[in-house]
């Protein structure tokens, strides 16, 4: 390959401006064409925000790798919230269902260190605690708590059994 671009890319949402366009504008690709496949492959993270690499030859072929979004970004979006708490221990911004824990884990699992979801989403909650999300009206440490104590594991089950 001839070179490679990294950008950060609303999902579904990239353009030919900045900051994809400056970047790609030098090039030999065709910046539509790239636009295009960045937003086709991009579609399901909706506005969030999300690593692209462009790799790119003298003939003007191109491949894109699309990475996943950080753990918070994916809570944020989830959650519908734009900022954490100022007061993570104290005050409380969003409250997650365990489901909706669980879909942010397998979002990330490629990314992260756990072998399972379920240490997944142990990771997942980790990040809640630092942005002030409770999840089934729990403190996140006391839900990963639960996690490990079992109560959960119906919801693991699945996994599980496949």
């Amino acid at each position: 390959m001839a070179g490679t671009i990294e950008v950060l890319v609303p999902g579904g949402q990239a353009n030919p401006g900045p900051p994809l366009g400056p970047e790609l504008g030098p090039t030999p690709v065709d910046v539509q064409a790239v636009v295009q496949d960045i937003n086709d492959q991009t579609e399901a993270f909706d506005g969030t925000e999300v690593p692209v690499t462009v790799e790119y030859d003298d003939d003007g072929s191109f491949e894109i790798e699309v990475g996943v979004p950080p753990t918070a970004e994916l809570i944020k979006d989830e959650a519908g919230f734009d900022t954490g708490s100022g007061e993570p221990q104290e005050t409380f911004v969003a409250d997650l269902s365990v489901d909706q824990v669980i879909q942010i884990a397998e979002q990330k699992q490629t990314d992260l260190l756990a072998y399972d979801t379920k240490n997944a989403a142990k990771e997942v909650v980790g990040t809640c605690t630092s942005l002030g999300v409770t999840i089934e009206g729990n403190d996140p440490r006391e839900f990963k708590q639960l996690i490990d104590d079992g109560e959960y594991d119906d919801h693991f089950a699945d996994e599980a059994a496949a």
